[in-house]
């Protein structure tokens, strides 16, 4: 059972008093951790996109405490929107609704929409509530790398750059939000997340899939991301056995996230077997996938996973990541990183 925990009043307050003096403060959400700043203050926001290295065209969330507060920062709400709020919320669904004039351009990375959440981990509730605005926050992690889903990850990619980072356990969900866009176009599915296609079309009816001309850009959907630095590759379920005695009998060092035990021992790989629950799997992935990316290994390769929209979230975070790094071999093809990014 994944730990909550719960801030000490003085621990709010520090969090409040750094958001108020344009700091950032990293805290945890059910989904990952987040990098948060005052989404009413441009210069505090900015910071996000310096320590991330984060491009500005990307847009950031908006994160709220209740449902009740969005017409700060959205200009309308459509009737889908607001079922699809009644149902998912607090929890680990963004909305992305036209935005408010009032807010600014490096929230929306200059768009006329908005990417807004309510959050259910009671640690950021205490957070917002108190704070008593919107925090602008992205994935506490260098930008297009894995997500953190504890306060440890944080730390390792940022150390003392940080002023505040909240502790609140383990991330019950471990994936980023499900986003959907609501609008003119119709209701558009544009990251998969915990809150699958079947859910959101038992409420939403007609629930378009992937992007298209017109369609915002938003946090997470660019075609290389949650990356680990050492090179990943995803391999079909029936090869993985003897992608590894092939490394190994070469000498090699090879990581490998699987879905089951190893069929034999094998000299100098690095084994961890995620299982098959879909949930306990996402709950995991990132922080597995940083256990083997510092193993000091070659390359990870990755079980491929099912086809049902269960494993939606986890398919569309691996291809992802793999695509990384394809790009990264391309540009460097002497690199082989090895082990976190610093």
């Amino acid at each position: 059972m994944v730990r909550i925990v719960r801030a000490t009043q003085a621990e709010i307050d520090e969090a409040v008093t750094a958001l108020r003096d344009g700091e950032l403060v990293a805290f945890p959400t059910e989904t990952v951790y987040g990098l948060g700043a005052n989404a009413q203050n441009p210069a505090a926001v900015q910071k996000v996109f310096e320590a991330k290295g984060r491009p500005t065209s990307h847009p950031v969330i908006v994160h709220i405490d209740s449902p009740k507060y969005l017409h700060r920062w959205v200009r309308e709400v459509p009737d889908v929107a607001q079922a699809l709020a009644a149902r998912f919320w607090p929890g680990p669904l963004t909305l992305v609704l036209p935005r408010n004039p009032n807010v600014h351009d490096i929230i929306t990375g200059g768009q006329d929409t908005i990417a807004v959440r309510v959050p259910a981990h009671p640690m950021a509730q205490q957070l917002l509530t108190a704070f008593g605005g919107g925090i602008a926050a992205p994935s506490a992690n260098r930008y297009g790398r894995i997500s953190p889903t504890r306060a440890e990850h944080v730390r390792e990619e940022f150390g003392q750059a940080i002023r505040v980072v909240l502790d609140g356990g383990e991330s019950q969900v471990g994936l980023e939000s499900t986003i959907v866009a609501c609008g003119p176009a119709g209701t558009r599915l544009l990251r998969p997340g915990a809150v699958t296609l079947a859910q959101l079309r038992q409420v939403a009816g007609e629930v378009l899939v992937g992007s298209a001309d017109a369609v915002p850009r938003v946090p997470g959907s660019t075609p290389s991301h949650y990356a680990p630095a050492t090179p990943m590759t995803i391999v079909p379920a029936d090869e993985i056995d003897t992608r590894a005695e092939d490394a190994s009998e070469g000498g090699r060092r090879i990581a490998v996230l699987a879905q089951r035990l190893p069929l034999k021992t094998y000299t100098s790989v690095t084994w961890i077997n995620a299982g098959r629950r879909a949930d306990a799997y996402a709950h995991d992935l990132y922080a597995n996938l940083r256990t083997l990316d510092k193993a000091g290994c070659e390359q990870i390769f990755v079980q491929e996973v099912p086809g049902d929209d269960k494993w939606d979230a986890i398919r569309d975070r691996l291809l992802r990541g793999a695509a990384a790094s394809e790009v990264e071999n391309a540009e460097f093809p002497a690199a082989g990183a090895l082990g976190a990014m610093p």
